[in-house]
């Protein structure tokens, strides 16, 4: 029976830590569907086409994983796509307490499906991509952080 795997986020924008759960993820699934979410609370530096963009650019190296956006719920797309276990990040014990709840309310909507937590490698697990996004903005260099299309990506903005 073949497994598919989602790993949903905003990916605003994928960091190496994200990749670096996606290709942990690989291993352990048959199919990975990183899926951006469209409709977010968060203002985004990157439309949702140029996240998927840059994500597909991030990730290209990869086998076995497909990037796709979706709008509305995360576990109503899950179902849709045969999605059986939802992939999600954890860098630190800060992370646990929220991503747990959103497990808990992830198998509440979509029961058949289980969340599975990866954490980045040590060298990884400090990034986010708001720190990214922060220094970049603040003409900082993120090329340790980021695939070299999200670090052009980050420096068109910047100049924009």
């Amino acid at each position: 029976m073949s497994t598919t795997a989602i790993y949903p986020g905003t990916f605003d924008p994928i960091t190496n830590g994200h990749t670096d759960i996606v290709g942990r993820a690989t291993r352990m699934f048959d199919q990975v569907i990183v899926a951006v979410a469209g409709s977010t609370g968060k203002s985004t530096t990157f439309s949702t086409a140029e996240r998927v963009a840059l994500a597909r650019a991030a990730l290209a190296g990869i086998s076995n994983v497909e990037v796709a956006s979706f709008t509305g719920l995360m576990t109503a797309y899950a179902k849709q796509r045969g999605a059986r276990v939802i992939v999600r990040g954890l860098r630190a014990v800060s992370d646990f307490e929220y991503e747990f709840q959103m497990a808990s309310m992830n198998r509440q909507l979509y029961d058949e499906a289980e969340t599975v937590f990866l954490t980045p490698a040590e060298h990884l697990s400090y990034i986010s991509s708001s720190l990214v996004r922060e220094i970049a903005v603040l003409g900082g260099d993120v090329t340790r952080f980021v695939h070299s299309a999200v670090n052009e990506a980050l420096s068109a903005k910047r100049r924009s």
